[in-house]
């Protein structure tokens, strides 16, 4: 079999290959355990080996690339088109097979385990975070139903509580109490787990240099620095800075049609994860920056003065994701990047 291009549909507990010749003709049809995949791409001549993008695709694409193939994960929304009438294994894997032919296909970059390793502690933090603010959102519910009401904002909240329970008589004694101090003991619990791995984020932006380097930029914190790291890596994916602002999801969504352009709102595409902690980071930072005397100060004061001031801080995540793709790919801090710029 003279196979150049093999396309993948990876699944859990079965993989549906399909191999293409030079000219796009398909002569290979298999079905096969994820297991026993590299025992059968070991035996093919080097070619091309196309996966989507997903759980488990990174690690075979490892294995394949030291076997002397290469390795090119798709975007999954983009292979969409390539499926041919009725949706099967079978035919997932032969779009992808003929989707990595295109000459305009993107792809993803293949990460390293370390990069993976980095993914899943945001990952779990990320989890943690939304469990800590549904036992909140419990907590205020609980005292609504009891007359007490507590204004917004974790850390007032948090006061609150304390000042409840440490109170004799706020709340009533009984099985309600207990259950009020179990739910606060979870939260603190959880509160401990979340403090370790923002300790553990910081001493990883402190021993890597790529890291530090993106630190430095205002509004990226080692929170933001590594999960960047984990996402893109040192950017090379990426051929110019708004590719990278582009595929977080912080530029506005076009609806062209007959030479008119209309520009909506931002496209939200790309790592949600990524482009939260950016707009975040791009707020805390708003007025700190707008009252800075630097290129990158006057460029917002005169953006606040024509934008809602949640425009403005979508379009500072937008520079803060630009800045970060030049200190990634230019090896440079932001002190000198701002210094080049002026």
């Amino acid at each position: 079999m003279d196979v150049a291009t093999l396309g993948i549909d990876l699944g859990k507990n079965s993989c549906s290959l399909v191999g293409l010749d030079a000219d796009g003709r398909v002569v290979l049809r298999r079905r096969m355990r994820p297991a026993s995949i590299p025992r059968f791409t070991e035996k093919l001549a080097p070619c091309v080996i196309a996966m989507e993008a997903c759980c488990g695709a990174h690690y075979l694409g490892r294995q394949l690339i030291a076997q002397g193939h290469t390795t090119k994960l798709m975007p999954p929304e983009y292979v969409r088109p390539y499926v041919k009438a009725q949706k099967n294994d079978d035919r997932d894997a032969e779009a992808i097979a003929e989707a990595a032919t295109r000459p305009t296909m993107r792809f993803v970059e293949l990460k390293s385990q370390e990069q993976l390793d980095i993914q899943s502690l945001h990952r779990v933090r990320s989890r943690l975070v939304g469990v800590r603010t549904a036992l909140i959102n419990q907590l205020r519910a609980i005292l609504l139903e009891r007359g007490t009401t507590v204004p917004q904002g974790r850390r007032t909240f948090e006061r609150a509580i304390d000042g409840l329970l440490a109170e004799a008589g706020a709340l009533p004694e009984g099985r309600i109490r207990q259950l009020v101090v179990e739910v606060r003991g979870e939260w603190q619990e959880i509160d401990q787990r979340i403090a370790a791995l923002d300790r553990e984020f910081s001493e990883m932006a402190r021993a890597e240099p790529a890291a530090r380097r993106l630190s430095s930029v205002p509004g990226i914190e080692p929170l933001t620095a590594t999960a960047m790291i984990a996402a893109v890596g040192k950017g090379a994916n990426f051929d110019h800075a708004r590719d990278l602002a582009a595929w977080i999801g912080l530029v506005p969504r076009q609806s062209t049609t007959g030479g008119k352009p209309k520009l909506l709102g931002i496209s939200k595409r790309g790592n949600t994860y990524l482009r939260t902690l950016l707009i975040h980071g791009a707020r805390a930072t708003m007025h700190t920056l707008s009252k800075s005397k630097t290129a990158l100060g006057e460029w917002l004061r005169k953006l606040l003065a024509r934008a809602h001031y949640n425009v403005a801080v979508v379009a500072l995540a937008n520079k803060l994701a630009r800045l970060a793709w030049a200190t990634m790919r230019r090896d440079i801090d932001f002190a000198h990047e701002q210094l080049a710029a002026a």
